[in-house]
């Protein structure tokens, strides 16, 4: 209830910043963006265009103004209307992309498919080149429609009003290998197209395929050109990731102030430090960054459509990516020593993570400072949290992990059991022995 918030917010800033500039469809590179690997490098000429959308809800509300690129494919079209048509709406309840055709409407009669790929593709040599909004010559406010996709558009009743002319030479608008959805979820290699041998390309060739790499990406020199070009999208986002660090690692901003659980675990990390005598405050501080950081909010961070009904294009994974890497560094005791030779996002937040990593040093001493909660209180919220959840989880199968681990360390489990004055006086090592015997004679 506290850092959902932040979190959303940084995935809409890195998604909209991301879509201003130009995004390549096949290799999943763009202009704004805070991963080197993910960088255009070529510079890339285009325009704001703003396209009037018909309501598809109702033809005769006013048309939803729609800010595209006039070197996004057709398909990038498609998504940045539906995300605006549908703003409100979660992601897997609205129609998808591939199932919708674009019509661009001239007048009230004509009416002209827009798709990826038709009989107008510009094909040179063996690279063939997707539609763009630019291809077709669309104009700045020109007026489109999102229309469900007709299967095939030879036989569509001819209405005697309405010509609806279609440039398609075949019915799938998809020539690569793997579905449209597989396509926009992960970076896309190219795939040439089985029949012709022809290589698919939006706005950069990728010449990595047999050819010479391009200007030796890997070389210095140029990636100190791109910094400064990650360095402007870093900016613009900063108070995102700002706001969503500080929200993480602060025990103020919770709601319940922080979870009782945090407590109780990180008191019983240093309760087993001083058992054991490791006074070593890096060690601590390593055991309860394993613990919460880096085991749960890394995961989120870098996943948020876990939490979020959302949809991740390969762009935003790779910003969210750098953000989580920069927290798993805020995290780490060690020295980092940069270089002209470290990785771009090392870089990019080298002069931030002093900053976070106190904020990550006072947020664990300020859980240490808070009383300790009592094994009555946890037992109370951890009742609370069951009764919240039971329909939820299955606890059958997570009893069945936990035996699975039991069993498996079962000498281990007996023999402190049978050290331990409390676990003597209960007799668990005998009970702890009973239930093994008893379920590997069920099995």
């Amino acid at each position: 209830e506290c850092a959902g918030e932040p979190l959303f917010m940084l995935y809409c800033a890195i998604k909209q910043q991301m879509e201003k500039g130009p995004i390549d469809a096949i290799t999943g590179e763009a202009r704004y963006s805070l991963s080197e690997d993910k960088l255009i490098r070529q510079q890339i000429e285009y325009k704001t265009l703003i396209l009037n959308c018909v309501n598809p809800d109702n033809e005769n509300s006013p048309e939803i103004p729609v800010k595209v690129l006039n070197c996004d494919t057709i398909t990038q079209v498609k998504e940045k209307i539906l995300d605006a048509v549908y703003k409100n709406m979660p992601y897997s309840q609205r129609p998808r992309a591939v199932d919708m055709d674009l019509e661009w409407r001239q007048g009230r009669m004509a009416r002209v498919v827009l798709q990826d790929e038709d009989i107008t593709t510009k094909i040179e040599n063996d690279w063939k080149r997707l539609n763009t909004l630019l291809h077709y010559q669309v104009s700045d406010r020109s007026v489109v429609a999102l229309v469900p996709k007709q299967t095939s558009s030879y036989n569509i009743p001819s209405s005697a009003s309405i010509t609806r002319t279609s440039i398609s030479r075949y019915d799938s608008s998809f020539r690569y290998t793997g579905s449209p959805d597989s396509l926009r979820s992960r970076a896309p290699m190219i795939t040439p197209d089985l029949e012709s041998g022809v290589k698919v390309w939006h706005l950069v060739k990728n010449h990595e395929h047999g050819d010479q790499k391009e200007g030796d990406r890997g070389s210095k020199m140029v990636s100190e050109i791109y910094l400064t070009r990650l360095l402007a999208t870093k900016g613009t986002l900063q108070k995102f990731v700002d706001d969503l660090f500080e929200t993480l690692f602060s025990t103020v901003h919770r709601g319940s102030t922080l979870p009782l659980a945090i407590k109780y675990m990180f008191d019983f990390l240093d309760e087993q430090a001083d058992r054991h005598g490791i006074y070593d405050t890096d060690v601590r501080h390593t055991w309860k960054s394993n613990c919460l950081p880096l085991r749960f909010w890394v995961n989120v961070i870098k996943n948020p459509q876990f939490v979020f009904d959302i949809h991740k294009s390969s762009i935003t994974d790779a910003c969210l990516s750098v953000v989580a890497q920069t927290f798993m560094d805020s995290c780490s005791t060690s020295e980092h020593r940069l270089g002209k030779d470290s990785p771009s996002n090392k870089l990019l937040y080298a002069k931030d993570i002093p900053n976070y990593k106190s904020w990550v040093e006072r947020y664990y001493a300020d859980i240490t400072r808070m009383p300790a909660i009592s094994d009555q209180d946890m037992n109370a919220y951890l009742a609370e949290q069951a009764r919240l959840h039971s329909t939820e989880f299955n606890m059958l199968s997570a009893l069945n992990e936990i035996y699975s681990y039991v069993s498996k360390y079962s000498e281990e489990i007996v023999s402190a059991l049978e050290q331990e004055e409390q676990a003597r006086k209960q007799r668990l090592a005998y009970k702890v022995e009973q239930l093994i015997s008893a379920m590997s004679l069920e099995s």
